[in-house]
């Protein structure tokens, strides 16, 4: 990974960070699928330059990363940001500087998120239909007594894109649970349309990104 463009996530009393990191990783999921070199396979990765500050653990800086300059700016983020350009600060495709550190982010498969998801679904459609009210709003309802799947990794909430698909009615959101791992020296491998490691369990085709 040669080359990085940086965005900063700029929040207010109106729009936090984590309401700002799930409508801008939204759009940056869809334009990596957009742009995507395989089947879920993408030539650009992420990076949170800042995880696991204390005021928050995400941070505020998403940082994408590819082997060429071209990679990066055909996928043309400003205008999958433009909506929020109140909201971001986003600066111009740079090459990496020399000194770095290595490292990898992958995505936490948490045991019982997808049981979870289920459940609520279920239980949203159930009182939709009894009371007529939308299903999104029977899932806002249903929000503050939900179940939490058990993990401390720092998260974004994400729209299904293949559930909307298969039915633009419906709107699932489920947990992105991210995990950032140290390494000595780069990796190659391969990178999903999220921008993280593809293959959350084999460590020898992890992905490094740099960091610095």
């Amino acid at each position: 990974m040669k080359y990085y463009l940086e965005i900063t996530l700029l929040p207010d009393a109106e729009a936090n960070l984590g309401f700002l990191w799930q409508k801008i990783y939204q759009q940056i999921h869809i334009a990596l699928v957009d742009n995507k070199i395989g089947e879920n396979e993408s030539a650009v990765a992420v990076a949170f330059s800042r995880y696991g500050e204390k005021l928050f653990p995400l941070g505020d800086q998403l940082r994408l990363f590819a082997k060429t300059e071209i990679q990066l700016n055909e996928l043309n983020i400003p205008t999958w940001l433009s909506r929020f350009k109140d909201y971001v600060h986003i600066k111009s495709i740079k090459p990496v500087p020399e000194k770095i550190t290595h490292v990898c982010f992958i995505r936490e498969h948490v045991k019982g998120e997808a049981g979870i998801e289920k459940k609520m679904q279920a239980k949203a459609k159930y009182w939709s239909e009894k009371s007529g009210q939308p299903l999104e709003e029977c899932l806002l309802s249903l929000e503050k007594s939900k179940p939490k799947a058990r993990s401390t990794r720092p998260f974004i909430w994400l729209e299904s894109q293949k559930t909307k698909q298969r039915d633009p009615a419906q709107n699932i959101k489920f947990p992105l649970f991210i995990k950032r791992i140290e390494l000595e020296n780069p990796q190659k491998g391969h990178v999903n349309c999220y921008g993280l490691n593809a293959n959350h369990k084999d460590i020898s085709n992890w992905v490094s990104v740099p960091h610095f």
